[in-house]
């Protein structure tokens, strides 16, 4: 059975809408992070493992320091996402009703569409997880071992991408043992596989080890945070809103009682199941299993189209009609707040906090180019730029050879671990602090500047530490408030 052309042309629409709308604010933080970090390539980076700043590499060769440029990968990503969709369908039994209804419902899922227009890990993640399902389905259909290979690859690459394949692979190891799976256990393909993705995996092992696990330190801080300000506190409410669309609820609730009705795709039911009680019992974010969702929603479009077939003609046109009714309201309603189509500052645009963090970075490096531009040559040469917030130290990382800038140098994340220059700067723009923190921590500071930004947008930068200094060097000297002052965020 052909996968259906109407699912190739949902995917290039997803594809092409993110490329007509990717380019419609600016970097978000986070974005920022990972391109500067794309300028230092390495087997890993404290934030997250290589693959997305590796991208971001390749995006930055093609594209330039282009917003659009940036997230053509993303987009690609959710594109065959929603491929995948269709893909998940027809090898669970569908036809060409419950796989367009598939990748229509995988289209609309809130982060599937947000994720497409960030050059974020997320994006990433998520087509790993879909990837994996789908090669778990095919392989429980066809019962071609050979397919632990390709399985094997995909985990190493979602390792290389986001440590929380752990939790989908806890799911697939108890989804086989509880489906019949253990027979693989004396496949050599199984073995060849694991020994695959630990292969992929093993330079960033190596590169955490050299690092002493750096990551782990970050991981507690973020959880613990998330924890402390409530970004965990509704996480099982918000699988209803976040992880697929608000209208395909019936969707993906009936496509996980079909898999553990069918035994041969149980394993499936599992792998929703697993890390669901994982994120649960460890307060994830609202988010996390959002890449989970697909493969349910391919199994509820094969459950809707068996039950419809058995319908009337009359009441299964107006089933269907419901349906694609549901979908194009779901769609209607989330792309505003997902994608970047809506004018800033009004109502749809401040729903998404994400949007107002990819304001203003532009202004922020102008006013610091600014200050720099207007010390003394003397005092020019000798001059660094100190940034506590990685947006910040991003920001000026990306825009520093448009306006002839030093390399930014930070406290947080991997800017910790790359350090300051072996001749320090003995006079430091510093952005990020309020007035009483850097008059602790530096000697001879003074307001310098203001970081907003023209369109009035209240964001972190606005609110929160608006004023750019001019000061000295540290207080207790650079070693020492290296040593002191690593910081995580």
């Amino acid at each position: 059975m052909k996968l259906s052309r109407i699912v190739l042309a949902v995917a290039v629409g997803i594809f092409l809408l993110h490329l007509a709308t990717n380019g419609q604010y600016g970097f978000h933080r986070d974005e920022l992070q990972t391109l500067d970090d794309a300028r230092y390539l390495d087997w890993g980076f404290v934030a997250y493992p290589p693959l997305t700043p590796f991208l971001g590499r390749v995006a930055q060769f093609l594209f330039g320091n282009s917003v659009g440029g940036a997230r053509v990968f993303p987009a690609l990503a959710q594109a065959l996402v929603v491929v995948l969709g269709g893909l998940m369908a027809r090898e669970l039994g569908g036809r060409k009703l419950a796989q367009v209804l598939g990748a229509l419902a995988v289209a609309i899922a809130p982060v599937a569409l947000a994720s497409g227009a960030l050059l974020q890990y997320v994006a990433f993640d998520f087509l790993w997880w879909v990837l994996l399902a789908w090669l778990v389905i095919r392989l429980q259909r066809t019962g071609d071992e050979r397919l632990w290979l390709a399985i094997g690859a995909v985990i190493g690459l979602g390792m290389m991408t986001k440590y929380t394949m752990l939790f989908l692979i806890a799911g697939l190891a108890v989804g086989m043992a509880f489906s019949g799976g253990l027979r693989y256990l004396k496949s050599k393909w199984l073995w060849a596989g694991v020994a695959l993705s630990l292969l992929i995996f093993l330079p960033n092992a190596i590169w955490q080890f050299r690092h002493q696990f750096i990551t782990l330190d970050f991981l507690k801080y973020i959880h613990a945070r998330d924890i402390r300000i409530g970004r965990t506190k509704y996480f099982l409410p918000a699988q209803l809103w976040i992880g697929a669309n608000l209208f395909t609820i019936p969707l993906w609730t009936a496509g996980l009682v079909y898999c553990f009705r069918q035994r041969a795709f149980r394993v499936i039911g599992w792998m929703f199941v697993v890390p669901l009680l994982l994120f649960t019992i460890a307060k994830g974010r609202g988010y996390y299993l959002a890449p989970a969702y697909p493969m349910l929603l391919a199994a509820g479009a094969v459950q809707e189209e068996q039950w419809v077939s058995r319908l009337k003609p009359v009441a299964s046109r107006a089933v269907l009609a419901a349906t694609f009714a549901l979908i194009a309201i779901g769609g209607a309603f989330v792309a505003p707040i997902a994608l970047p189509v809506t004018r800033v500052n009004s109502k749809w645009f401040n729903i998404n906090g994400d949007f107002r963090e990819e304001i203003g970075w532009t202004d922020l490096a102008q006013e610091v180019a600014r200050i720099y531009a207007a010390l003394p040559e003397s005092e020019r040469s000798h001059a660094g730029i100190f940034a506590t917030n990685y947006g910040e130290a991003g920001a000026i990382g990306m825009y520093r050879d448009r306006y002839g800038l030093p390399r930014p140098i930070g406290w947080t994340n991997t800017y910790w671990v790359r350090g300051y220059p072996a001749h320090p700067p003995e006079k430091l723009i510093v952005l990020g602090l309020h007035r009483d923190d850097v008059d602790a921590l530096f000697e001879r500071c003074e307001w310098a500047g203001h970081n907003g930004n023209s369109y009035g947008v209240k964001n972190e930068e606005s609110e929160d530490h608006p004023d750019i200094f001019l000061c000295g060097s540290p207080r207790e000297g650079w070693p020492e408030f290296w040593r002191r002052h690593r910081h995580f965020g």
